[in-house]
């Protein structure tokens, strides 16, 4: 009787058991921050909810709560989040063309991409919503205002502005005069109205020497 050698049964190897895990905290708050947007820019601002947020972003709703003091601020930052691609502000050297690049982008973004609209809410429900006001300031309009601030001193670095001028005077007029159009819609908002702000902003209002008056 021939005795067959026994072979050694070979061991199944143990699977791995993975566990969930937690996700990057940068994982978690951009997904939240997307999830707020397309709430935002979807249904508006009573759209963005903590408890709709939380369940659109597969997140919880202690996580919203311990980086945002309301949905309101958290609106604002989601609204930031969207835009800041949007509205880089380019440095060419040129500053009329810079100007103008900025501010037909951010003349379509409130009238052709649905974010007039959205900021329209965000200014009004900041007037009774202390935390959205301040997230508004510290997350868009005032890192807003140092990018045209700073593209403005290197303009005037160059010599293509007045050393005299008032940057930030020359920013509330250029911006500020879209916001006056979104909010009191008496005249057009649209890319002519910016490329005339630019063009009005940088040659002045005054007549020029040896110009004849009319």
């Amino acid at each position: 009787m021939v005795q067959h050698e026994e072979r050694p049964v070979p061991a199944v190897p143990e699977r791995v058991r993975r566990g969930r895990g937690r996700r990057p905290a940068a994982e978690v708050r951009a997904g939240v921050l997307e999830a707020a947007g397309q709430l935002l820019f979807g249904e508006g601002i009573k759209a963005v909810t903590f408890d709709r947020v939380a369940a659109t972003a597969g997140s919880s709703k202690m996580t919203l709560y311990k980086w945002w003091p309301s949905a309101g601020s958290l609106a604002a930052e989601a609204y930031f989040a969207h835009s800041q691609q949007v509205l880089e502000f380019p440095d060419t050297g040129d500053i009329r063309a810079d100007l103008t690049h900025q501010l037909t982008s951010f003349v379509r973004l409130l009238t052709q991409e649905g974010g007039g609209p959205i900021i329209a809410e965000l200014i009004g429900a900041a007037q009774t919503d202390p935390a959205l006001a301040e997230a508004f300031s510290r997350n868009y309009s005032i890192p807003r205002r140092e990018l045209a601030g700073q593209a403005l001193e290197r303009a005037r670095e160059r010599g293509q502005l007045r050393d005299d001028l008032d940057l930030g005077i020359l920013v509330d007029q250029l911006w500020g005069a879209c916001y006056q159009r979104l909010l009191i819609p008496d005249a057009p908002l649209d890319e002519a109205f910016a490329v005339a702000l630019v063009n009005n902003a940088l040659d002045g209002a005054g007549v020029h020497p040896g110009a004849q008056s009319r």
